[in-house]
């Protein structure tokens, strides 16, 4: 079928079609084959979390990218044959590309191109919820997408329809666009002040009890998490940025009560403007007495993972906070076979199989936070109650600094906190 046939019935198939997209990314001075096919993975994963799939991948070893058109000459003819030959809807970088760039990506491919901003930030969108998190998103965006603007494609064209006109009428409708744009921003950090006016007044209602935030990269199990301690039900989803919005929920371990937020996850490269934007949400991790870092151990690149966060904590100034790190999903890690069975199996064996020292890992990460870390599954309760205890501590050295005179059998009068039900 030709790539004409293949857009005709696209128009006329009543049954919604899946977009298809190529992947294109730029293989760095030091970059090892499995961080490649890693950072791919999770590209992948984004592309299908925004509702599109993955048909092909391109890679191209580069010092620096191209100032024009990112990838070079040659590549990039290679990747408008593939998309022309199989129709594909849309090319997807994972980096971020200049405004020229973008401009003269399109202009040579003809369909959506997409960066690694651009498409974090349209999935943000897809998934927020609350009136705080849409706002924040439709700032995000917005920002992102002004200087981006061409006549050949606005990436707005999902909201109006339809796309722009060539020639000296585009030109007109693309400022046409840019004072919408400019004044939709104007809007939208107007009602975000308002909101956010709500939340530092929301927030102060909250002194005097310990806060805890959930952390960690995206789709690790922090909403799972949430859910098997509040006995709530968060949306938890095998996808990245399940959980966009933050939610607050007051729970009580031992007669201590706090409140424990899941805030949204972490990503590589995470866009500029998105943090700005979420700075209202992200205070409920600057606030927070106590961070519980949750960590998907059953991913091989969990300790660069682990870097992502604590490096965006430390922008956001809570790098310093008192950190309890839970291991999660260790049903899904090779079980560490005895002495006995190590005697039987060869180097190659014990190597291929990516066992983890658990006893070895909970040392090494003791020394770095000075708080034990807790391993479990929290999908099915695996380790639960062991969780428990070491959250319940540290949220009562925490407690003692609030209450240095507190009594253990002491009987708090809850009422005061029936408004954060």
């Amino acid at each position: 079928m030709s790539k004409y046939s293949r857009k005709l019935q696209k128009l006329y198939d009543t049954a919604p079609v899946q977009e298809t997209a190529v992947l294109v990314a730029l293989i760095r001075q030091g970059q090892t084959d499995f961080q490649v096919s890693e950072y791919f993975d999770e590209l992948s994963f984004l592309t299908e979390t925004l509702g599109a799939k993955t048909v092909h991948k391109f890679t191209q070893r580069l010092e620096k990218p191209d100032v024009r058109t990112f990838v070079g000459s040659g590549k990039l003819e290679e990747i408008q044959s593939y998309v022309e030959h199989f129709a594909v809807d849309m090319v997807i970088f994972d980096d971020d590309l200049s405004p020229s760039q973008m401009r003269n990506l399109e202009n040579e491919l003809k369909v959506k191109v997409y960066d690694r901003s651009l498409l974090i930030l349209d999935i943000f969108l897809n998934r927020a919820q609350t009136a705080q998190a849409k706002t924040q998103v439709e700032l995000a965006r917005f920002q992102y997408l002004l200087p981006r603007l061409t006549r050949m494609w606005t990436h707005l064209e999902r909201q109006r329809g339809g796309t722009s006109t060539r020639g000296g009428a585009g030109e007109k409708e693309i400022e046409t666009d840019k004072r919408d744009i400019r004044n939709k921003i104007s809007l939208l950090k107007n009602k975000l002040e308002e909101i956010e006016k709500q939340g530092v007044t929301q927030r102060k209602s909250r002194k005097g009890i310990v806060r805890v935030a959930l952390v960690g990269y995206t789709n690790v199990g922090k909403s799972t998490l949430m859910n098997l301690v509040t006995k709530s039900e968060i949306l938890a989803e095998n996808k990245l940025f399940a959980t966009v919005d933050s939610t607050v929920r007051k729970v009580v371990l031992d007669n201590i009560p706090f409140l424990l937020s899941d805030t949204v996850g972490f990503i590589r490269k995470l866009p500029t403007h998105l943090i700005e934007s979420f700075k209202s949400t992200l205070d409920e991790i600057r606030e927070a007495e106590l961070l519980v870092h949750v960590v998907d151990i059953s991913h091989p690149g969990f300790e660069d993972h682990i870097a992502v966060v604590n490096n965006t904590l430390n922008e956001l100034g809570a790098g310093d906070k008192p950190m309890l790190l839970v291991f999660n999903k260790i049903d899904l890690v090779p079980k560490m076979p005895t002495e006995e069975e190590m005697q039987y199996m060869t180097e190659l064996e014990v190597e291929e199989n990516n066992y983890l020292d658990f006893e070895k890992l909970s040392t090494a990460y003791t020394k770095k936070t000075g708080i034990a870390p807790v391993f479990m599954a929290a999908h099915d309760g695996t380790n639960l109650e062991e969780f428990r205890k070491a959250l319940i501590r540290e949220v009562k050295k925490q407690h003692m600094k609030m209450y240095p005179h507190y009594l253990e059998n002491e009987v708090i009068d809850m009422s005061v906190y029936k408004d954060l039900e």
